[in-house]
């Protein structure tokens, strides 16, 4: 078991992948490589632990060697499920907090859980780029699993910012991490967004060759 003030990482896997034509575009390689391992690969050395947040069929995430969570609140319920799930998982592992990444944003900031951790007695804190908030990329006090479940299961309010609005929290703006001042939190949606993000990788591969 790791340490009782360690972090959990859970990258959220779960969305439906409607702008892919319904495939599973966490599993979608960019320049080869699955794009949910780009970000496994991210996330690691940044917390204690990491899991997947998925409602796929988990044999298809083995390869990864991470452990693959369903929901646990019926029906699909967005990022706030695959959170509570976290949580849950965190808090039986003796976490104090979750860092949530999405799976389709491969180039988000390598020093996101640190930038995140400066900030002090809040029970959310969230990334923000360019004035945008990234509601997805958070950091979750385990305190919180009460609060969020009765959110999730008693009404059918299930926006991020909804919930975080009720709680103590901050944001922390975020910085383009690269020369060309891409957005670090560039996601991908559609098929054009998967020939952007190789054309993005592929010249970080060269810069960095």
């Amino acid at each position: 078991m790791k340490s009782e003030t360690g972090i959990l990482g859970v990258v959220l896997a779960g969305g439906q992948s409607r702008r892919m034509g319904s495939v599973d575009k966490t599993l979608m390689p960019l320049c080869g490589v699955p794009m949910v391992k780009l970000v496994l690969d991210r996330i690691r050395p940044q917390v204690d632990d990491v899991i997947v947040n998925s409602n796929a069929d988990p044999s298809q995430f083995v390869a990864f060697g991470v452990p693959v969570l369903g929901d646990t609140v019926t029906g699909y319920a967005g990022p706030l499920a695959g959170i509570l799930t976290a949580m849950e998982y965190a808090a039986d592992k003796g976490f104090h907090s979750v860092c949530s990444v999405a799976a389709d944003t491969p180039f988000f900031p390598q020093d996101l859980v640190t930038q995140l951790s400066d900030m002090q007695d809040q029970d959310v804190i969230l990334a923000s780029y360019d004035g945008f908030r990234q509601p997805t990329f958070g950091l979750w006090s385990v305190r919180l699993i009460d609060r969020l479940r009765a959110f999730l299961t008693q009404g059918d309010e299930r926006k991020i910012m909804r919930f975080v609005q009720q709680q103590k929290w901050a944001m922390v703006e975020f910085e383009s991490n690269s020369d060309d001042g891409a957005d670090p939190f560039f996601n991908v949606n559609t098929p054009d967004d998967m020939t952007l993000a190789e054309q993005y990788l592929s010249n970080r591969e060269s810069d960095h060759g």
